[in-house]
């Protein structure tokens, strides 16, 4: 950083402190104010997380799918178990579990979009990923009770 003072009066700020002053002391800044920088020119690239960092979208993608493919469905059966009792809840929830699948529709609508299709592929393979995980494990933890219970 340059320690001068700016050469043109008329400028983008300016602040230059004093390289000689101990560190316990406030030592007096030096400031230019001049105009503001004129709107044509582009602006300074913002931090790295306002940009596309090549793996953020992938895993903002990926814990959007794990997030969606667990909470919707619980959503759904807290929705119903709010609105009626125990016995009509779960008639309610077995008739009306197929719209749940509706919420694919958000996904599958974003790998149509380009803007949205790495974010959307990612989401996808996460919800993919949770459900095998669920499939999984209950059918080894069910594999377990058969084999032990005995």
């Amino acid at each position: 950083m340059d320690r001068s003072p700016a050469t043109e009066p008329e400028g983008p700020l300016v602040v230059a402190d004093d390289a000689e002053a101990p560190a316990y002391s406030e030592a007096p800044l030096a400031v230019t104010v001049g105009e503001e920088p004129d709107a044509a020119e582009p602006a300074a690239h913002p931090d790295w997380w306002h940009r596309d960092h090549p793996t953020f979208t992938a895993i903002a993608g990926f814990f959007s799918g794990l997030a969606f493919a667990t909470v919707v469905p619980g959503l759904f059966m807290a929705t119903i178990r709010f609105f009626a009792d125990d016995s009509t809840a779960e008639r309610t929830a077995e008739e009306a579990f197929p719209f749940v699948l509706l919420f694919l529709v958000i996904p599958i609508g974003m790998i149509v979009f380009p803007q949205s299709r790495r974010f959307g592929s990612y989401m996808i393979f996460g919800i993919v990923v949770a459900l095998a995980v669920v499939v999984g494990v209950g059918t080894f933890v069910f594999w377990l009770m058969i084999k032990y219970a005995s």
